[in-house]
């Protein structure tokens, strides 16, 4: 495969063609996570209570995975900007080894904390026992979402976004036709509850997993992945954890602010947990395209900085701005709009439903300075500059919105928190432009 068509073809519809088979793919799996709570939701209270306070755990689960995938991403895309197959082979055989590490690793870690982790947060016998008979299953699953998403960066790295799309396509239509028939026991299983949401996901892990085997044996990759014989590469493996690191950290962090939110809004009432919860739910449908979006950028501004074209890195980074901020501002009036219709897809309570199309309404209003964030650090993920990526994700989960969200709650209760989004949107926006430009001054990290 000849790959030079990254920084031979127009940006629009190149950028196009990469970015839009991702973000059909991120629509679909928003709407798995929307599904999901739906179904769970329908159980009771108590078990979307239990899958809110399991979810920053399972976030934390795959920005490890994300975060080490983008490592691959960048380094193959950059190797193979600059001509070396050889190295870029060997980056993607070593991800795959890593990754899978890292499943059975936090496939252990993970189920021994989860009892203790839940009572950080709640007494309620009933909400913990659902927590831990989800996160039993659930993480069970780990090394099959390691590998599923290292392989989805491996594909994307070399333009391969069709395949990505269909994959992950196959994995999230799997879950949501599962999903029902697991939870309420229809057809040939039996009613397994919240055990069953946890098993439909991990099943679709495996369905994804396999489908990249198969087109990794009939599609053939432009670099070589040996997995026999493996041996550790100093240089490689370094540059893997230096660019994979700060990118996990980057999408950890937002697991740690939700549980620290959670801990603030337990002590006023358990409502406001499903709402952030909720919450979290329904910007996946502006996160995950956006990202769709950037993921297409990355391997495109990653190649050509490889190759030294930097007028069309700026090119790609303002034209993916541009569509990243459309999103957003449609987002932002559908949530003023449709604000309880959409709360209602997590509780039936009426009290719940009115305080949680409110803070909607009010996080909503960050939405379009967001785009400058999101952006920004997928630009210096591809660009393999993880710590400056690292240094605005920092400003947008925990140095602004942690002191914001506790001195806010503290003037106007809950309403606070809510209040501390946008206002943190804001600043790490012009701080995310400033940090940006600073990066692209600094010479081209040797690769």
């Amino acid at each position: 495969m000849n790959e030079t068509f990254m920084k031979e073809k127009p940006i629009l519809p190149l950028l196009a063609s990469l970015a839009l088979p991702m973000v059909l793919s991120m629509l679909v799996n928003a709407l798995y996570n929307i599904v999901d709570s739906y179904y769970v939701a329908q159980i009771s209270e108590d078990a979307m209570t239990a899958l809110s306070l399991v979810y920053p755990v399972q976030n934390l689960i795959n920005a490890i995975a994300i975060g080490f995938g983008i490592g691959i991403n960048a380094l193959i895309a950059l190797h193979l900007g600059a001509g070396d197959r050889e190295k870029a082979g060997i980056a993607a055989s070593h991800g795959l080894v890593f990754s899978l590490l890292h499943g059975l690793v936090i496939t252990i870690g993970s189920i021994a904390i989860m009892p203790a982790f839940l009572r950080m947060f709640t007494q309620d016998e009933a909400v913990i026992a659902m927590g831990v008979e989800y996160a039993a299953i659930a993480f069970l699953f780990s090394p099959a979402i390691m590998l599923s998403l290292s392989y989805e960066k491996i594909f994307q790295s070399v333009g391969r976004m069709k395949i990505t799309m269909a994959a992950l396509l196959c994995g999230c239509v799997t879950n949501i036709l599962l999903d029902p028939v697991l939870i309420f026991g229809y057809g040939f299983s039996p009613q397994l509850g919240i055990a069953g949401a946890a098993l439909a996901t991990g099943i679709g892990q495996v369905l994804t997993v396999a489908i990249y085997w198969i087109a990794r044996k009939i599609y053939p990759l432009p670099m070589d992945i040996r997995l026999r014989g493996f041996s550790f590469h100093g240089e490689v493996d370094r540059k893997l954890y230096a660019i994979g690191v700060p990118a996990i950290l980057n999408l950890a962090l937002p697991s740690l602010m939700i549980s620290s939110l959670n801990a603030l809004l337990a002590r006023f009432a358990q409502r406001y947990v499903v709402i952030l919860g909720g919450y979290y739910k329904l910007q996946t449908f502006l996160y995950l395209p956006a990202s769709g979006i950037i993921q297409g950028m990355r391997p495109l501004i990653g190649y050509n900085y490889g190759a030294g074209e930097h007028q069309r890195v700026r090119k790609i980074f303002r034209l993916t701005l541009c569509m990243t901020g459309i999103i957003m501002a449609l987002g932002t009036a559908v949530c003023l709009i449709w604000a309880e219709d959409l709360m209602g897809l997590f509780t039936k309570i009426p009290d719940t439903i009115r305080a949680g199309a409110r803070a909607l309404r009010i996080i909503s209003a960050g939405f379009l300075a967001s785009a400058a964030a999101v952006t920004v650090s997928g630009a210096l993920e591809g660009l393999g500059k993880g710590a400056a990526s690292l240094v605005i994700s920092l400003c947008r989960y925990m140095v602004v919105i942690l002191p914001a969200a506790y001195l806010l709650c503290w003037i106007g209760g809950p309403a606070g928190v809510w209040h501390a989004f946008w206002v943190t949107e804001v600043i790490t926006a012009a701080a995310a432009i400033y940090t940006y430009r600073r990066a692209l001054l600094r010479p081209r990290p040797s690769i």
